[in-house]
């Protein structure tokens, strides 16, 4: 019966796969509320059990290769980052970085936060940026008691903006030497259009939404709130030094940014290559970090072995339900994928009557919103416009800013970033819904018009 379907459909088979796709998860995660792991699974079955491209007795074997590719991915990282949010929180060391950067910015810890999240995503996938410093955020939440909404917001803005616009994050990276463009005027490109844009959708948009939508302190992490708000009372001469404070940080981010920044410079068969492609390999470095902070951690809190050990094993279960959570996200996407969807939106957008960076964006958007990743998007579509690049009147960096901006857009239940937000942030999905998906679609909206006003102004042809 399954072999017939494509007979049946006549070719809207990948059209179909969506539409029962966004039905089952909005029924069993919103309607239902069943726990999204579950739901997500489910969902992945559903897409797959209708999809023509799919035989029927490859679905359940399919999502869970999915499932285990996407825990490949992000498995230990999550479970490190886990470690490092209760060791940062509980040790005091996240406070004590608030601290600074309260001191640093006149007592506008979102410039801060917004400032850090821009300049790391830069060479830092924005997963891992996000494990970093949400630990900051919610110490900055208990500190000021309030203006979480905005600090989530700011956090999220300012990641998503540099991890789809700006190389040599892997994105962007992909699209330059798929169009062709100059890896420096890119750059240079990606942070005069990603910058106001990063603005209006994260400080902007964030005080906005603060003011309607007050997010409390939920335990999240390992970590309880009566905990973050105990550290939240300790004097400053009783807290980690800053440089100490900022170890897990400093590592994490020198370690896989010297690992982008050889990838670029460099040939893959050098000796400098093969040491920074093991220790900037996220999984490493994230466990570097989960080590400095652990060790800070357990100098501070003064507490035995064995009590250590049963502190961070509860860390790692919270982070164990967040992988989960993440990776099924991610095979939902990959089983849209398999079935066709994002490949029959992107067809079906190639002929649209739109000049060449409009059509670029509304292509990258296209897949971007079926398939669930950013860099798959990019990758995508920066692979159909690659012929028509020459056709431009503008730089073709402009080209990559368009596809960047329109796979950056309406993050939503099939993107691990979704859910990343979701758990680690400790938000409910409509409040994720109301701040990651709102930024998301921002930054895809005012990234594009960014784009035409720079390109018109600038065109660097």
């Amino acid at each position: 019966m399954h072999v017939n379907v494509p007979l049946v459909l006549g070719g809207q088979g990948p059209l179909v796969s969506l539409l029962a796709g966004v039905i089952a998860v909005v029924f069993l995660l919103v309607v239902l509320d069943l726990p999204a792991f579950v739901g997500l699974v489910i969902a992945t079955f559903v897409v797959g059990t209708v999809s023509p491209q799919v035989p029927l007795g490859n679905v359940v074997s399919k999502t869970a290769a999915g499932f285990g590719d996407g825990m490949a991915g992000i498995g230990i990282p999550i479970l490190m980052a886990a470690i490092i949010g209760k060791a940062m929180t509980e040790s005091g060391a996240a406070d004590r970085i608030v601290r600074a950067f309260g001191t640093l910015s006149n007592g506008k810890t979102e410039i801060s936060l917004f400032g850090s999240s821009f300049v790391m995503a830069i060479p830092v996938f924005f997963d891992n940026v996000f494990y970093l410093l949400a630990p900051l955020a919610r110490s900055a939440r208990s500190r000021t008691g309030g203006n979480y909404t905005l600090y989530i917001v700011v956090l999220a803005a300012g990641g998503v903006v540099t991890h789809g616009f700006i190389p040599p994050t892997p994105g962007p990276l992909l699209a330059v030497d798929n169009i062709g463009s100059n890896l420096g005027t890119t750059m240079l490109v990606g942070v005069v259009v990603g910058l106001p844009t990063a603005l209006v959708s994260g400080l902007a948009y964030g005080h906005w939404i603060n003011r309607r939508l007050d997010i409390p302190l939920r335990d999240a992490m390992g970590t309880t709130v009566t905990e973050i708000e105990e550290v939240a009372t300790t004097p400053i001469d009783q807290l980690p030094g800053l440089f100490e404070s900022l170890l897990p940080i400093i590592l994490a981010v020198g370690l896989v940014g010297a690992a982008t920044t050889v990838d670029t410079l460099f040939s893959d068969n050098t000796f400098a290559s093969a040491v920074t492609g093991y220790v900037g390999d996220p999984n490493f470095a994230l466990t570097a970090a989960a080590m400095a902070a652990a060790a800070t951690y357990f100098r501070i809190s003064d507490i035995g072995r064995s009590e250590f050990s049963d502190e961070l094993t509860d860390a790692l279960k919270s982070g164990g339900n967040i992988a989960a959570i993440t990776a099924a996200g991610g095979a939902f996407g990959v089983m849209l994928q398999a079935a066709g969807a994002g490949d029959y939106i992107a067809g079906g957008l190639k002929g649209v009557g739109f000049g060449l960076l409009v059509t670029a964006w509304i292509i990258a958007a296209g897949v971007r919103v079926v398939q669930g990743s950013a860099t798959v998007a990019i990758v995508t579509t920066s692979g159909i416009m690659a012929p028509f690049a020459s056709q431009l009147s503008v730089n073709p960096a402009y080209l990559v800013m368009a596809i960047g901006a329109g796979a950056s857009i309406f993050s939503w239940y099939n993107d691990s970033g979704f859910w990343i937000v979701k758990e680690i942030g400790g938000l409910t999905q409509k409040e994720t819904l109301k701040t990651w998906t709102v930024v998301t679609t921002l930054v895809g909206v005012i990234g594009l018009i960014t784009t035409l006003i720079v390109s018109r102004i600038l065109p660097l042809a």
